[in-house]
Formats: C-alpha cells, structure tokens, sequence
C-alpha cells in the first residue's frame, strides 16, 4: 500500500499562510505610502465621492491661482495711483504758491518741474505686471498714454496739446486781441459792447451789466449776438458811481471788469474821468472799458483759453449743436420751450406726445403731461431736457445754452450718442442725424482769429490715451472669476476722470509759456496757475484717486473673502479624501503585528506538520 504525499501549497493552511503574506505586503504599502491603494478598485465603495472632491480642489487651486494674480495686478495699481496723487499734489502746490516769477524762458519754476511730472506720470500709466498694461483697460497689449513729449509737442502728423493751445488762444482773442468783443467807437454814444458772431464757443460773453450810474441809461446783455449799451446822453454821473461788466470765459469761469467814475486827474487804475460834457464822459469810460477788456483778454482769457484747449484735447467729450431761433425769431434760451403756439419762445417745431429723445440708450418719452421718470413734457423747457440729458450721461459739468447754441458735455467723448424719433425737432435744437462728441477737438477754420467753430481733430492730433476707448466703465474692462458663481472687476483706464484730470493740468501747466518781457505775462502765468490748483482739486461729486481705490479695495475684499472661504472648503474636502482614501497608521501597524502573530503560529504549525512521520504510528516489529 502507498501513501501520498502532503502537498503543501494547496493545503488549507499553506492558502492562509500565503493570505497572510499577501496582507502584511499590501499593509506595508499602505503604511509607506499613506492611502489604501495605488488603484481605484482598492478604494472601496465611496471612491466617486473622493474623485469628485478632487476635482472640487483643482477648480479651488485654480480660483486661487486667479486671485494671487489679480491681487498682485491691483497692488501694483494702487502703487501707482498713489504715487500719482503724490505728483499731482506736488504740481498743485507749485501752481498755487506765490508770487509765480517767471524765468527767461517764459516759465515759472512749477511749471518747469511739471515737465518732469508729466514724463514721471507718463511712466506710472504705462506699468505693466507680466506682459499686462494694467491702465489700458482691455487693451491689456497696448500702452496706456502717449509719451509725455508726443503729448505735448506732437508729432511729424499729428498736432500735440503746445498747438492746440496756441490755435484756440488765437481763436478766443480774435483778430483784434479783445477777445472777440467789438466796442463802439470812442466818440459813438451811446457806447456799445457785444460779442462778434452768435453761437462762437470762442472768446469773451456777455454774461451781466450791473451800474449805479446817476443819469445813464443800461440795457442788455440781449440780442443775436448779444450786446451791451450804456447812454450818457442824460447827464454826467456822479464820482463814486459804479459799472460793473461780468463775462463768461471759455474754461466755463467768471470775470469782471468794474470802472468808477472820478473826477480826479490823472484817472487812478479801474476808474474812468467825469467830463465836461456827458460826451466826454462817454468817450472816458469807452477807453476805460477798452483798457479793461484788453488786459482781461491777455490775461485771464489766455490763461483760460489754455484750460479749454485742454479739455478740447483731452477729450472733455462736447457736442455742439449750430444756433438756432424760436418761434419768436430770437436765439433759442434754456426757458424756450419744447412745444409752444406760433411767435412764442418754443422751438421752431414742436415735440409730441410720443417722440422720443434716445441718449446713450437710454430712451427719453414726450407725453402730454405729468411726466416722470425718464419722461419729458412737451411743455417743458430746453433746461429741463438738458438736465435729463447730463443726469443720464453722467456728467459733472452741466450743458450749456449760449447764443441759441446748445453745448452738451460728457466724461467721456464715446460716452455720447443721441438721437430722436422727431428729426425736424431735434433740428430745431441745433442737431442733426445722431449726435455724438467729437475728440479731440480743433480750431475750425481759417484765420484762426475768426473761426466759429470746433471741429474733430481725431485724424491730425495726438491722441493721448491710447488704450482701450469703449464705452462702458472702466473696472468692467476685465472681470475674472474667483469663485464657481462670483466674480470681481478689476481693469482701469489712464482716461478715467480723476486719472485724466491730474495729468490733464499737469500737461497744460508744462505746455503754456509767456513773453518775459510783456507787460502781462506775470498776471497771464498767475491766472493760468490759480485756475491749475484749483482744478486738481476735484469738484463735489467728481470723481477722485481715492474712488479708484475704494473700487480696488473692494475687489481685494471680496477676493479675501472668497480665498476663506475656499480655505475652509479645501479642508472639508481634503478630509473627505483622507477619510475615503487615506489610512490611520496605529491602525495599520496594529493590523500587521496581528497578522505577523498570526503568520508566526502558522509557520510553526507547518513546522509540526512537517516533522510527522507515518514510522511514528506503526507499532514495533
């Protein structure tokens, strides 16, 4: 008889012992690499929950990612606008110090060091971050602002800001330098004051007369143009009396020129001599007048006309509509009305109940009356639509009505489209076809000294910011995501307002010069200067550096909020994963000390096994 045999391998216990040694390697690997297992069939059942986790991370690492590069974008920014601030407020100490002394160059020393100012602004508004320009709003390709010499010296094609300003004061003196203003003459009673052409933007206006002269009589400013008289024909006043003439000047401010009358001789400054004859008298404060209006033009015009060149050139954003009368057959006012009964003063053609006025998208209804909202009385005044119009653009600088000439200003030249559904009545306020504002803008006509007009200078002048010109606001120019449903906007624009004024009186600062040797150059640099300071200042409701700031704040608030967030989540879904795929190591060291124990006995139970032998049961022979 034969006997097979214990084959090992295939015992039961052999099977366990193998088990043994497959569980202490996978252990081992787990203990070494801290998850279950190098595949996902060894993850167990709530693996899908870990592998959407995992995607839920990389989107946050991407969020992050997002953040880290906007922070570092707006940091830089805000850098820049603060050092912006610092160099606009060291121009606007410059030009507000006194006495402004020039040098032989036709300077003051502020205006010299603005040069540098403006380069130094130039520079901070072409930062880049990465291959970024970061004041080009979406343009992100392209420089912000020109070069400061461009700006202000042009190109071989292209006029810079240097002959704007020398064209418009050309145009605001006029051919005679009285600043577009025709006196009577001397021996002419009575005497008369008025503006050369209707509707000019250019020059000296008539704003106001005021007299407390005994005898005279004093009419006006009324007509087309608009004029003054004052008649002596009565009788001489008496010393002490008082004439006082107030004019518009170009950059939208005040000046007056006030003569007394005295019978002191020689005649002290800003009095006019009483005659012997009240045709004496006339032709004394004729010359008085004539002086005044001389020194007012070289001097606070000038300095004015410099400021409205710049507005011009920096793209103020104006559209000018071309004079027109009322059904009275005189200039259009801002009491005319929108409708009105034949010789009333209302527009030559009415508007309807149900025309409309569209600007910048935004539709403006006529109804009969009880208007509200964005809705307009046929009955109501060409002020009132003004009103609706700058409330929808947005403007700090209300439109104006001069010489049955509507000017409508914006922020922004592309900030401008109106149109309306009643053409011949749109015409009847001076416009045509769809209005837009035009920059920059020049001097049309020749010889500059009697132009009347402005005209696009878009295709012969430098354009100063030459980053992106859309419409729309300047913090939507670029807009990422942070998180899975909010995003934050952080572009800005070199031609935002607050931007665009500190380097706008920078640059005019820097462009004008006068004669050292004239007579009013001290008095034309002064007046330039004062009107400097005080436009680095911004007016109530405009906006300032500090507003973009507070919006970069913001931005960085939200970013903060939303990276505490993701934190908070990131450790939520990491414990997830961890939990669904990672191991404890006490845990697993423990298992595999029970598993050696167990491997230890089967071994010596194999051990045993193996020492029996069949000799051992057989009885002895």
């Amino acid at each position: 008889m034969s006997i097979s045999s214990i084959n090992y391998g295939s015992s039961l216990l052999g099977l366990s012992v193998r088990n043994i040694n497959d569980q202490l390697a996978n252990l081992s690997t787990q203990l070494s690499t801290g998850v279950k297992s190098s595949n996902y069939a060894g993850m167990g059942g709530d693996e899908g929950f870990a592998i959407a986790a995992r995607s839920q991370l990389s989107n946050i690492q991407a969020f992050t990612d997002t953040m880290t590069h906007v922070n570092t974008i707006v940091q830089a920014a805000n850098t820049v606008l603060q050092s912006l601030s610092k160099t606009a407020g060291t121009v606007q100490s410059a030009a507000a110090a006194t006495p402004q002394n020039l040098t032989s160059t036709g300077q003051s020393i502020g205006q010299q060091n603005a040069q540098s100012n403006l380069a130094a602004m130039v520079g901070m508004l072409n930062t880049q971050v990465g291959d970024r320009y970061i004041f080009s709003g979406s343009a992100i390709d392209k420089p912000a602002v020109a070069s400061a010499d461009d700006i202000l010296n042009g190109t071989a094609t292209q006029a810079g800001l240097k002959q704007v300003i020398a064209e418009r004061q050309q145009a605001d003196l006029g051919t005679s330098g009285m600043g577009r203003l025709v006196l009577s003459a001397p021996a002419t009673m009575p005497i008369t004051l008025s503006e050369d052409v209707a509707g000019s933007p250019f020059g000296l206006k008539l704003n106001s007369v005021s007299s407390s002269l005994t005898n005279a009589v004093v009419t006006g400013p009324s007509g087309s143009p608009s004029s003054v008289s004052v008649d002596l024909t009565a009788g001489n006043p008496n010393p002490g009396d008082q004439i006082s003439f107030v004019f518009n000047l170009p950059d939208r401010t005040t000046e007056s020129i006030k003569l007394t009358a005295s019978n002191t001789t020689p005649a002290q400054p800003n009095t006019f001599a009483i005659g012997a004859t009240p045709a004496a008298t006339s032709a004394n404060l004729n010359a008085a007048l004539n002086s005044g209006i001389g020194t007012l033009a070289n001097t606070s015009l000038v300095a004015a006309s410099a400021i409205a060149a710049g507005n011009n050139f920096f793209s103020d954003g104006v559209a000018t509509g071309s004079a027109v009368n009322n059904k009275a057959a005189a200039p259009i006012t801002g009491a005319t009305l929108l409708s009105g009964a034949a010789a009333t003063d209302s527009i030559a053609t009415n508007f309807k109940a149900g025309d409309t006025i569209t600007v910048n998208g935004k539709t403006l209804t006529f109804v009969a009356s009880g208007a509200t909202g964005n809705q307009l009385n046929v009955t109501d005044s060409v002020q009132t639509l003004l009103s609706k119009i700058d409330q929808i653009t947005g403007t700090k600088t209300p439109s104006t009505i001069s010489g049955g000439a509507i000017t409508i200003n914006t922020n922004d030249a592309p900030d401008l489209s109106i149109t309306s559904s009643n053409s011949a009545a749109f015409q009847a306020l001076g416009f045509s076809g769809t209005v837009t504002a035009s920059s920059p803008l020049r001097v049309s006509g020749s010889p500059l000294g009697s132009a009347t007009s402005l005209t696009s200078g878009a295709a012969n002048t430098v354009a100063w910011y030459t980053g992106n010109n859309a419409p729309g606001a300047a913090r939507s120019t670029s807009s990422v995501r942070i998180d899975t449903s909010q995003s934050v906007q952080f572009g800005a624009q070199a031609n935002e307002q607050a931007i665009r004024q500190a380097i706008q009186q920078t640059a005019v600062y820097a462009a004008v010069s006068a004669s050292p040797t004239a007579p009013n150059s001290g008095a034309q640099i002064a007046a330039l200067s004062q009107r400097i300071a005080a436009d680095l200042t911004p007016a109530t409701g405009q906006q300032t550096i500090s507003d973009i700031q507070t919006d970069f704040a913001n931005a960085q608030t939200t970013m903060k909020d939303a990276g505490a967030r993701q934190t908070q989540s990131k450790a939520a879904l990491q414990s997830l994963i961890d939990g669904t795929e990672g191991i404890t190591q006490n845990e697993v060291a423990a298992e595999i000390l029970q598993l050696q124990t167990n491997l230890q006995a089967s071994y010596q139970t194999t051990s045993m096994l193996s020492q029996l032998s069949l000799v051992k049961y057989l009885p002895a022979g």
